[in-house]
């Protein structure tokens, strides 16, 4: 039987959230019960979700509108053109947070609530219905232990952490089970040479979703530093937030550990042996290639 879940993201900024969206879509393990969108314009971020939902023939998925704070760059306008929030024709909640605590509460199964951006959403209705942790679990990208971005030979203070640390250290110290694939595994997922070919060439819907969101994203962000690293046209972007849709429901790619998790006040996430509260980690990888392989063959096959 499919696993109920509840995903959480920042959709509209790095398009690595439209990337794991689409392949959440084509995993039949998993039953999207809500999306929620955090962050920044949360209306904007919720018909990013709701195009990409409509044109995936999944108007079934309701989505919550969030907490807007903080703003954020559209970068994904080009692409949503002259979309309106109101003609989709699924529900739409205004009270994401309150959509979120109900979804879960009314399910007869444990929920997995997928958080891929910052946790303000996920705090908030830890807050608002603390009952949420007896029925749910929470995987997340989020963090960074041991390696931090590529390039970098140390941890670094993660985007989804540091953007709203307070609300992250609420996440982490809440009494549920809880399984996040940092830096460490995620930064490693990028899609390139016969990878990225392969979803250029022979995409299915859902991979075709994709591949246009990435062309207009890239136009968007061509000035932006990463992008001199980065040839569109023959790779990816980082796809952090795929590697935590599927650890939802298959931990066989990566190596897990246990750590006592600290999210300080300035964003960053540290393994301290003083802290009680544990998080189980994906910390590396069994098998990098398979999992690549997996990815495409989601975004390729009919």
């Amino acid at each position: 039987m499919a696993i109920p879940v509840i995903v959480d993201t920042d959709i509209g900024l790095d398009v690595d959230d439209v990337w794991a969206l689409v392949f959440l879509l084509g995993c039949p393990e998993l039953d999207v019960r809500l999306i929620t969108t955090c962050t920044g314009d949360t209306h904007y971020r919720a018909a990013v979700a709701a195009k990409v939902l409509e044109q995936a023939g999944r108007t079934d998925i309701p989505i919550g509108i969030g907490v807007p704070l903080d703003a954020s760059p559209k970068t994904h306008s080009e692409w949503l053109g002259a979309y309106d929030l109101q003609n989709y024709p699924g529900r739409v909640f205004e009270d994401g947070v309150g959509a979120l605590c109900e979804v879960a509460a009314d399910s007869d199964e444990p929920v997995t609530v997928i958080g891929i951006g910052p946790l303000p959403n996920v705090a908030a209705a830890l807050a608002r219905s603390p009952a949420l942790t007896t029925n749910s679990r929470f995987i997340g990208m989020h963090g960074s232990l041991r390696k931090g971005y590529p390039g970098m030979d140390r941890p670094a203070r993660e985007y989804n952490v540091k953007m709203h640390a307070l609300s992250c250290q609420a996440v982490f110290e809440a009494s549920w089970e809880r399984l996040i694939t940092p830096l460490d595994t995620c930064a490693s997922v990028v899609l390139e040479e016969a990878h990225f070919e392969r979803v250029r060439k022979h995409a299915n819907n859902l991979g075709a979703i994709a591949v246009a969101n990435h062309d207009h994203w890239a136009h968007a962000v061509r000035e932006w530093p990463m992008m001199r690293h980065l040839d569109p046209t023959r790779q990816s972007s980082i796809l952090y937030d795929t590697a935590a849709v599927c650890l939802a429901f298959d931990e066989s790619y990566f190596e897990i550990e246990t750590l006592p998790v600290r999210v300080t006040d300035d964003g960053a996430t540290l393994i301290d042996p003083e802290h009680k509260h544990l998080s189980r980690c994906a910390t590396g990888w069994h098998s990098h290639d398979a999992f690549l392989d997996f990815l495409t063959d989601r975004l390729t096959h009919s």
